[in-house]
């Protein structure tokens, strides 16, 4: 089985492209840095795990993510490799997200200009954003 299951923050804004010909699909590739479950000498330590997300996840990603916000994501590891412009070849390990939540309250509200909701309150919905539109359900 293949199954990952990563909480982390972005360390920068999505990437965001879009395939070519009739049936475009965006591509969203961003960078978690995810916290080791052990400290090294006292001090936290963090993995830089790559993903990737794939239509309606990565139109997501474009309109809400941004560099800092907590998410959680699933999804499965995925290797690759090609030969560069050099001749070298180059092996890449990603994460394919199906899955992504927003993990922390104020991280989202903080963002957006919003105070930080209470225990038990539900952020509203983006406006535009209908429930159809969430990448998870």
């Amino acid at each position: 089985m293949n199954k990952v299951i990563l909480m982390g923050r972005l360390t920068r804004d999505p990437d965001i492209r879009y395939t070519q010909g009739e049936a475009a699909m965006a591509v969203a590739r961003y960078t978690l840095a995810v916290d080791r479950y052990r400290k090294s000498g006292g001090e936290q330590q963090a993995d830089f795990i790559s993903c990737v997300v794939f239509r309606k996840g990565a139109e997501f990603a474009e309109k809400y993510l941004h560099q800092g916000i907590k998410l959680l994501v699933s999804g499965h590891i995925q290797t690759r490799s090609y030969v560069n412009k050099e001749g070298q070849k180059i092996y890449t390990t990603e994460v394919v997200v199906t899955e992504q939540e927003f993990a922390e309250k104020k991280a989202v509200s903080s963002h957006l200009g919003r105070p930080e909701l209470a225990d038990g309150e539900f952020m509203d919905f983006p406006e535009g954003m209908d429930e159809g539109e969430l990448p998870f359900q």
